[in-house]
């Protein structure tokens, strides 16, 4: 009767050991696998800004070039100046970013498409300045990189549901919980976002 108890301890001892190493391992791989996706995330998001700062790079160069046209509304051009100033002041933390940061994030962007919009809207009426060869230039970037912003954010959204849907579902979740792995929020499509700009005419 000793012997089989001691066996019995011993199977005993052994399967919580097999549980325990089971768990630990599987732990150790879905702990792995969240980092994985999440620096893929933050990756994504770095490409996404990138993209975003090298459309404010544009504005210093459109300024000089629209400045030497004197008779050109000077208001139009300060409100791209000052929403350039107003989209490159906002820094976020792609490690606890949030749906709010996202927002504002996004809203400053917009406000610095709509001052361009405008602005290139006006410069229809300055037959010179649209031929100016370094406006022409101007075009060309902008163009590529608005193209290059769409991309991006599809990239950083198609990153995000995949870590988000990996820290969500059973029983990654309980894991995703226990180590503090918390939801990335997504970049929301802008009405229009799908259509290639259009805001030169030939």
């Amino acid at each position: 009767m000793k012997n089989k108890g001691c066996l019995s301890a011993g199977t005993i001892g052994i399967a919580l050991l097999i549980i325990v190493a089971v768990i630990f391992f599987w732990g150790k791989s879905g702990y792995n696998s969240f980092v994985d996706k999440e620096q893929t995330v933050n990756a994504k998001w770095s490409n996404v800004e990138t993209v975003y700062q090298k459309r404010a790079n544009l504005i210093p160069n459109l300024e000089r070039t629209v400045k030497s046209y004197s008779k050109f509304e000077q208001e139009t051009l300060t409100k791209v100046v000052e929403a350039r100033s107003k989209a490159t002041s906002i820094n976020i933390d792609p490690t606890n970013m949030t749906e709010q940061d996202i927002a504002k994030f996004q809203a400053a962007q917009g406000e610095l498409s709509g001052a361009l919009s405008r602005l290139m809207a006006v410069v229809e009426s300055y037959p010179n300045l649209k031929a100016d060869q370094q406006y022409i230039n101007f075009q060309r970037e902008y163009i590529a990189i608005e193209t290059s912003i769409r991309t991006e954010t599809v990239y950083y959204n198609d990153a995000a549901k995949k870590y988000n849907t990996s820290i969500k579902t059973f029983p990654n979740n309980i894991l995703a919980n226990f180590t503090n792995f918390k939801e990335k929020p997504y970049f929301k499509a802008e009405a229009g976002a799908e259509k290639a700009p259009e805001v030169f005419s030939e």
